[in-house]
């Protein structure tokens, strides 16, 4: 590593800008406007064709997101109504990440891990989600050599903070209410 000023500042100043170069290709900027469109859907999603959960089951999701999120009728009703709410780029951000762990080839798992960079992480990001400089500092870095934990800090502040703050809404929301 390079540390003190007497430590090779030569083969520091190189790698220095190996870094500088990898990340101005993960920060590019799209090629055309068209890149930046985000679809908007006016109508909900209806939840997926999935049986409606039992009552003990749809219970339990008042005390853990995880049920909640692992099963498919509950997360397509969290989704909507976050969507009810503008507020779906936390959860968007948290599938996002799950799909990016089940890329296995690192060309694409560079590319994934660029697009999730723009769409959420970035500042401005159009679904930019709500985490700290420090969350944001981390993950840059571990995009300069992707890996499937290169979004794990910041996916655990977001699911935090959907436990906390979104998943009691949806508890006491309409959406949820019709379940039980």
């Amino acid at each position: 590593m390079c540390k003190g000023l007497a430590a090779l500042p030569h083969s520091c100043l190189e790698r220095a800008k190996e870094i500088k170069i990898k990340l101005g290709i993960l920060l590019q900027k799209p090629d055309s406007a068209v890149d930046l469109v985000i679809p908007y859907n006016e109508k909900p999603e209806k939840p997926a064709k999935t049986q409606k959960p039992l009552l003990n089951e749809a219970l339990q999701w008042r005390d853990s997101l995880d049920k909640l999120l692992q099963n498919n009728y509950g997360l397509a009703s969290f989704k909507n109504f976050l969507k009810s709410e503008f507020s779906e780029e936390n959860l968007e951000f948290w599938i996002a990440c799950e799909d990016y762990k089940k890329i296995k080839s690192p060309e694409k798992m560079a590319e994934k891990a660029k697009e999730i960079y723009e769409e959420f992480i970035q500042t401005e990001a159009p679904k930019e989600v709500n985490i700290d400089h420090f969350t944001k500092d981390i993950t840059l870095k571990n995009l300069v050599q992707p890996s499937l934990s290169s979004f794990d800090v910041a996916q655990k502040r977001i699911h935090a903070l959907m436990e906390k703050d979104s998943l009691p809404r949806f508890v006491r929301s309409e959406f949820y209410q019709e379940l039980i």
